[in-house]
């Protein structure tokens, strides 16, 4: 096949996770059963805080924002998903594709930054209690946010700029369920030294920065735990980061986990179907390990479900 510039390529095709038909049926109701979990349980936490002045608080306001960023996250992939297995069609247009991957970046980061942010709160929480309502006053709690939605909004346009100018042969497959950035840069016939930096700048503005924050985060916070004299005192402190340090583990333990498997698997599709863990499973999950965790997110739910009941 004669290789094409991209605007050439007037659609993609979507391997999926599986070819074989009797198993369509299963992974339709698995999809459409776990991406109804996802947003129902994320909605809720975002109306529970909403709605009780008590969780008008930096890390509920925080929480908030992360779940409306894991619903985003996980509707950018799982619908597309869904309608495929039901129409039997695996084709994307070329616009299609790119938006996709556009918007998996965009929440994709901003998940990453609002964790980071998450975790300078519980940081000033610790480590200076006695300044913590002067230092994260409202203010400050959308100007990180919406510092972290204009970084990812940047990250995004960047990583699509970068794919505009790559080359890919016409009809290409894509051996996964979403047009996923790091397939799309595999498939390119041409790979400059520029767009390697490109790629490398947004690695390090979406994980490495992110990471590194969360780990200087918790360094203090640990150093400042391990301070405080009695173990009740001690374990009282840690607790407010409970649930918070579960979701980094599930979120960067997942993805770092599907980055590893990929670099030494032969199979693509296998990776596939390793990346529902952190585009799907992890999604599903946070409502739960922050619900279950927390009295006040409880309180606030039930209060807010027999409101409404």
């Amino acid at each position: 096949m004669e290789p094409q510039n991209l605007t050439g390529v007037s659609e993609f095709f979507l391997m999926g996770l599986s070819d074989d038909p009797d198993l369509q049926p299963f992974l339709f109701g698995l999809f459409l059963s776990m991406y109804l979990v996802t947003v129902l349980g994320n909605l809720l936490i975002i109306l529970a805080v909403t709605s009780d002045p008590h969780l008008h608080t930096p890390m509920y306001f925080f929480l908030s924002n992360l779940s409306l960023a894991d619903i985003g996250f996980t509707s950018t992939t799982i619908p597309k998903m869904i309608v495929d297995i039901q129409t039997h069609s695996r084709v994307i247009s070329y616009v299609g594709c790119l938006t996709q991957m556009s918007f998996f970046m965009l929440f994709g980061c901003l998940d990453s930054l609002l964790l980071t942010v998450m975790a300078y709160d519980r940081f000033v929480a610790i480590c200076h209690p006695l300044h913590y309502l002067v230092i994260m006053n409202p203010r400050l709690w959308g100007l990180l946010v919406l510092v972290s939605l204009f970084i990812s909004l940047f990250v995004s346009q960047m990583h699509n700029s970068m794919v505009l100018k790559l080359t890919y042969f016409k009809d290409v497959e894509i051996s996964h369920f979403f047009c996923d950035p790091s397939q799309l840069l595999n498939l390119a016939c041409s790979k400059t030294f520029t767009n390697n930096i490109v790629m490398y700048f947004v690695g390090a503005i979406s994980g490495f920065l992110p990471i590194s924050g969360i780990f200087f985060s918790y360094y203090k916070i640990v150093s400042s735990i391990l301070r405080v004299p009695s173990s009740g005192g001690r374990y009282k402190a840690f607790s407010t980061c409970g649930s918070h340090l579960a979701v980094v583990c599930l979120f960067y333990g997942t993805g770092l986990g599907v980055y590893l498997s990929s670099a030494i698997s032969l199979s693509p599709r296998k990776d596939a179907v390793a990346s529902v863990v952190y585009t799907v499973v992890t999604p599903m999950l946070n409502p739960f390990i922050y619900s279950l965790r927390n009295r006040d997110i409880k309180r606030a739910m039930w209060r807010f479900l027999n409101k409404n009941i």
